[in-house]
């Protein structure tokens, strides 16, 4: 048995993994990274339109602060995240995005002066101030008040994930690429490690830490199409879920971007309809303002997707061989903005559709994007279950997104979840001591080794291709944008069917070294279970919450569902997952449930929600009429961070007013644009 071991091991070197990375190695840990790929091409670099941080730069940015940012969170979330997770994230993305520019990213700028832009099919000049000259600019995006999500044209991703790559470089941080992990090592109560399989030799490795960090990203290759790389296949989850002890958290929360190409399922970032796009049916007619009339194509992204399949239900959707589709009319933008602002979308067009976008309609539909769902953590992003276990990024359910993420809300999250959970993974590191139990290493390479040998040398007849097909067609079929009761149980039969033939697995390539048919049959009996922890927690929440729609349950329900589904495995015999809830507290919450500004109000209250809003204007009449906004923030719902991520963000709209920044506890500080321990 090959044994490795560190203070820090992070599996997974997308910008959340190489994040908390950066963070454990600046407070002196031994760190060390698995990547199934080459770390700078992870999927973080398929994100293209930016990330959201309130820095309130731009004219259309003016006003914008954490409050305003936390507010369209929760709202986005439909009242289903965590709101003290969400306040910390707010609190932090404006020292993320400072932070980056330090470490190299080339964020596009705010030109003084007159500037033409596309708002609501008007193309509108907005005159950009002086004091504003240089500093790092941001477009509008979907669920927003304010222009928010900072861009480096629609290479965000690529941007941020090769300089924070590079940082990890310069401070030595190892990362042993083309390694999978397959099983966690556990006693029940504290992880230890992982154990990992190399894909090219085949060699199974123990790979031991103090401290664990799941970032695999997400599991959109659960379904037929998605927009997610082929290596977004939710084995992160699946481990934390083999474990029996660790639980996931609201798998059902799958998110269906509005704008995939079609036949390929290629996103186009929301930053298209950011800058001014829209949204056309089969006659050129465009839709959105007859549904979402303020918004229109800038609603949320569940939302914009239910109304374009509920257009294309109508018949009003473009017939095609693949399927009816609507258009993305981003023509009105201009050749100059494409080149300049969308050229990723430009090249996507023309190499997989053939088509000039300056002069043509792109063909679009909604696709599975995103997964809200992943490993259930504390704010400090630490498994409640299995000490020791932290997730970060899409692998976690933190949870700041609840039902529904806003559009930049992600990217953002991978860098200041990094940078928040970073430290809170170094600090466990400085408290407990790395435990090498070689007993217990060996139980677990044993058990996968067995795995192995049973899939080579026993007599399976089942084709690894043929399930991984069948379950990715019923999650497709059965458990999408709409949902409803009988085809969601169906899902579940025919899951667990697929789970039970899966027992029966067989591989036709004997090879034990790089064998790409042994990698599926290793992998699909993981991801049926990850796709049963969907199916089975949709059929369960009989109420349309964010991108969980229910046409048999079609109101958002907070008296009965106002809580977090939480999905185990501990018997590994069964075919299903066990399901408990974990209830958000209405009383402890500083924005309570209500209207989230699309269609009609007709969710049913909680009971609580009336009581917290009569507690929260006591408190706000006893702080009086001047009370700073960070005092009325503290009073109505504290939260906590590391010391260095405290202090206050500093805005243009502070210096030219001259204000004095202050801390959370309303204290004089200086402003710490980076967040880091050495300031």
């Amino acid at each position: 048995m090959k044994l490795i071991y560190t203070d820090c091991l992070v599996v997974g070197a997308g910008l959340a993994g190489l994040r908390v990375a950066i963070a454990a190695k600046e407070r002196g840990h031994d760190t060390l990274v698995l990547s199934l790929i080459p770390a700078k091409r992870s999927h973080s670099a398929a994100a293209q339109g930016g990330m959201q941080a309130s820095l309130g730069n731009t004219v259309k940015g003016l006003g914008d602060n954490e409050d305003v940012h936390f507010q369209d969170t929760v709202k986005g979330s439909d009242w289903g995240c965590d709101q003290t997770v969400a306040r910390m994230f707010a609190h932090c993305a404006p020292k993320a995005v400072r932070e980056l520019a330090n470490w190299g990213v080339p964020w596009t700028r705010v030109t003084k002066g007159p500037r033409e832009v596309v708002v609501n099919a008007e193309r509108i000049t907005i005159e950009e101030a002086e004091a504003a000259h240089g500093l790092i600019n941001a477009r509008d995006f979907g669920g927003t008040k304010k222009w928010r999500t900072c861009y480096t044209a629609d290479g965000t991703g690529h941007s941020l994930l090769y300089a924070v790559d590079n940082k990890a470089i310069s401070l030595g941080i190892p990362v042993h690429e083309r390694v999978e992990a397959l099983s966690i090592i556990h006693d029940g109560e504290r992880c230890h490690g992982v154990v990992a399989r190399c894909l090219i030799t085949g060699e199974l490795r123990a790979y031991i830490g103090k401290s664990t960090t799941i970032a695999t990203g997400g599991y959109g290759r659960i379904y037929e199409v998605s927009t997610n790389a082929i290596i977004c296949e939710g084995i992160g989850q699946a481990l934390a879920l083999e474990t029996g002890v660790a639980t996931l958290g609201n798998m059902e929360a799958v998110q269906f971007h509005p704008t995939a190409i079609v036949p390929v399922g290629i996103l186009t970032t929301e930053g298209c309809r950011g800058d001014g796009g829209l949204l056309r049916d089969k006659d050129g007619y465009r839709f959105m303002p007859d549904y979402e009339p303020e918004k229109k194509e800038l609603a949320s992204r569940d939302v914009v997707s239910r109304r374009m399949t509920e257009h294309m239900r109508k018949g009003k959707g473009v017939d095609s061989p693949y399927g009816p589709h609507l258009w993305l009319d981003i023509t009105l933008l201009g050749r100059k903005h494409i080149e300049t602002n969308l050229r990723e979308v430009k090249e996507i067009c023309e190499n997989f559709l053939g088509i000039d976008p300056a002069k043509d309609w792109i063909p679009v539909r909604p696709t599975q994007h995103y997964s809200m769902g992943g490993i259930r953590t504390t704010p400090t992003g630490e498994s409640p279950q299995l000490k020791g276990l932290f997730a970060v990024g899409e692998a976690a359910c933190w949870d700041m997104h609840g039902f529904n993420r806003l559009g930049g809300n992600s990217l953002a999250e991978t860098v200041v979840g990094g940078m928040i959970i970073g430290k809170y993974v170094a600090d466990f590191c400085d408290d407990n001591d790395l435990v090498l139990d070689t007993g217990l290493a060996k139980r677990y390479v044993d058990k996968v080794r067995t795995e192995i040998d049973g899939l080579i040398e026993g007599t399976g007849t089942e084709n690894p291709w043929e399930l991984k097909s069948a379950m990715q067609r019923v999650m497709m079929d059965y458990v999408g944008i709409f949902r409803n009761g009988p085809e969601l149980d169906e899902a579940v039969k025919q899951l667990k069917a697929l789970l039970a033939r899966s027992l029966h697995l067989g591989v036709s390539c004997k090879k034990r070294h790089a064998n790409p048919e042994l990698v599926e049959a290793l992998r699909v009996r993981r991801m049926l279970k990850v796709a049963l922890t969907v199916a089975c927690g949709a059929a369960a929440r009989t109420e349309s919450r964010g991108a969980h729609a229910r046409e048999d349950f079609p109101q958002r329900n907070d008296k009965d569902w106002l809580c977090r589904t939480l999905a185990s495995w501990p018997d590994a015999n069964v075919l299903e997952p066990t399901l408990s809830y974990e209830p958000l507290d209405v009383m402890q919450m500083e924005l309570p449930p209500g209207y989230r500004g699309y269609g009609a109000d007709n969710a049913i209250a909680h009971p609580d929600t009336a009581k917290r809003e009569a507690e929260i204007a006591e408190l706000l009449a006893a702080l009086g009429p001047n009370a700073s906004r960070e005092a009325i923030q503290q009073a109505l719902m504290p939260f906590e961070l590391p010391e260095s991520l405290r202090p206050a963000n500093e805005r243009l709209a502070d210096r030219l007013n001259g204000l004095v920044n202050t801390d959370t506890t309303g204290s004089p500080s200086t402003p710490n644009i980076a967040g880091d321990d050495n300031s």
